[in-house]
């Protein structure tokens, strides 16, 4: 790892942005295109509207009346920003490119989008709402950032560390990809002793100026292909997180793409490379003696001592048992507050405090000693198979949109713990062919049907398949919308289901 550096354009106009690196800088006057009126662009049109840039919002949709975009755009229009909105606003730069210093874009804009590729051929600088919120960090005083990304658990591991944080008495908030704007979180009134940020390779591959205090990559697996271009890209996009990273940059043992991203990372003089993996610990390292979470990096003598972090006890909860991925999110968090200075017994009291979000590992209900689990958020294969991996014995809810991924590999790996499979959603059939290729011996029951009662036929499947002892789980290894609102909608109509199920029984 060598040092880093902040990027600084060799534009025409980089001589002024980038001497706008906090808050107390002279943003007055500043031409600036907004793109996307959602939460994340509503927040950088609004900052930037305070610190009295000139300001125009560019959307394709346009508000219907009584929403909370027609509410954003209401009072972006008070503040005068100038907004272009409805179908085909944003298909070109709304002004002449010379008339415009900088772009912020709203993070799901990828840069084959006509406008931001217009800007790039002018040569305008593209920022993201988190560089942004980075530059208005106060220039004295403003809280240090530990930053999380990778494909999966990015979630979880930030409520995690936001967790222990505040078990040591810091006053600590999460943000980024997921919750609340950065650009809230930099600006709020009474200052936050310091910030964990999830950070998506969308976010990250419009930031460039980022100094974290430490950073994480969980793990790498093949996702946004369609935004990035290649996996390669995705995941140099993922690797960005640990550019000019203070003290520590956190990564997993057992995935060696986040090893080689630290290593090829530009880091401030002095960070250290710290990993995490389900076995036993070395030097620098956090892991497992037994059922103890152990650190061997964050103590004096690494050679031969290790701190007392909790035990997987205290991560368990109501849940039939503690999903390895769930040890490996906590043992990223832990790194990451560790590196922040806070003490064990912090780590441990934050992680029994902890409780996951609806949808991640959920445990619904359990009745003739069959658990049933929502694990709805698993919208993708690797997630799936992180899922999987927790239970012996699984009667499998799938399906989905599955967005041209390959399942292969997910049901090969899972096929020895599946005691049956219940398939729903438009790509259930692929699923279905990789079960017959890899486990022709397990009862696949196939459901057709894609109304609001869908749920309720895959649950009585499942409930008659289960055995005691056995896990009903639903990890569908796909998206949700070709029969859901969202992955929540999906799983809250799994639990419904389940509880009407269960009563009728």
């Amino acid at each position: 790892m060598g040092r880093g550096s902040t990027v600084s354009g060799a534009h025409p106009r980089g001589a002024r942005l980038a001497g706008l690196t906090s808050s107390e800088a002279d943003w007055s006057g500043l031409r600036v295109v907004v793109t996307g009126l959602g939460v994340s662009g509503y927040a950088a049109a609004d900052a930037l509207l305070q610190y009295g840039a000139d300001v125009h919002v560019v959307d394709a949709k346009t508000p219907e009346a009584g929403t909370s975009m027609a509410q954003r755009a209401q009072i972006l229009e008070v503040l005068d920003a100038h907004l272009h909105l409805g179908d085909g606003a944003e298909s070109a730069l709304p002004v002449p490119a010379d008339e415009i210093d900088l772009v912020v874009t709203s993070p799901g804009w990828p840069p084959h989008q006509p406008l931001l590729a217009a800007a790039a051929e002018a040569g305008i600088p593209i920022w993201g709402d988190v560089e942004l919120a980075w530059r208005l960090r106060p220039s004295e005083g403003g809280a240090p950032w530990l930053l999380v990304t990778g494909t999966n658990g990015k979630t979880t591991t930030v409520q995690m560390l936001t967790s222990i944080l505040r078990a040591a008495g810091l006053r600590a908030a999460s943000g980024g990809n997921v919750g609340t704007p950065v650009l809230d979180l930099v600006q709020h009134p009474d200052p936050y002793d310091v910030i964990a940020v999830e950070l998506s390779s969308f976010q990250l591959h419009w930031s460039d100026s980022l100094r974290p205090q430490a950073a994480a990559c969980l793990n790498i697996a093949p996702d946004h292909i369609d935004w990035h271009g290649s996996f390669e890209e995705y995941a140099a996009a993922k690797g960005k997180v640990y550019a000019n990273t203070e003290i520590a940059c956190v990564y997993n043992e057992q995935d060696p793409a986040t090893r080689r991203l630290v290593e090829e990372a530009d880091v401030i003089e002095g960070c250290r490379a710290v990993s995490f993996t389900l076995g036993s610990p070395g030097p620098s390292m956090l892991g497992l003696v037994d059922d103890v979470l152990a650190d061997r990096a964050f103590v004096e003598d690494r050679a031969a001592t290790a701190a007392e972090l909790g035990t997987l006890a205290d991560l368990q909860g109501d849940a039939p048992s503690v999903p390895p991925h769930l040890v490996a999110n906590a043992l990223a968090a832990a790194a990451l507050a560790r590196a922040h200075g806070v003490p064990p017994v912090a780590v441990r009291d934050g992680l029994r405090a902890w409780r996951p979000e609806p949808h991640r590992i959920a445990h619904v209900a359990t009745h003739g000693e069959v658990h049933w689990v929502d694990d709805s958020k698993a919208t993708n294969p690797h997630a799936a198979q992180a899922s999987l991996t927790a239970y012996e014995h699984v009667v499998w809810v799938a399906g989905g949109l599955l967005k041209g991924a390959d399942v292969d590999e997910l049901v090969a790996a899972a096929a020895g713990r599946l005691r049956a499979a219940v398939l729903i959603g438009r790509d259930r059939e692929r699923i279905a062919a990789a079960l017959a290729r890899h486990a022709p011996e397990v009862p696949v029951i196939d459901v057709e049907a894609t109304d609001t009662g869908a749920m309720d036929l895959v649950v009585r499947h499942a409930g008659e398949l289960a055995r005691p002892g056995d896990v009903v789980l639903l990890a569908p290894a796909a998206a949700s919308m070709d029969m859901f609102d969202n992955y929540g909608a999906r799983g809250d109509a799994f639990a419904a289901a389940v509880d009407r199920y269960l009563q009728e029984g």
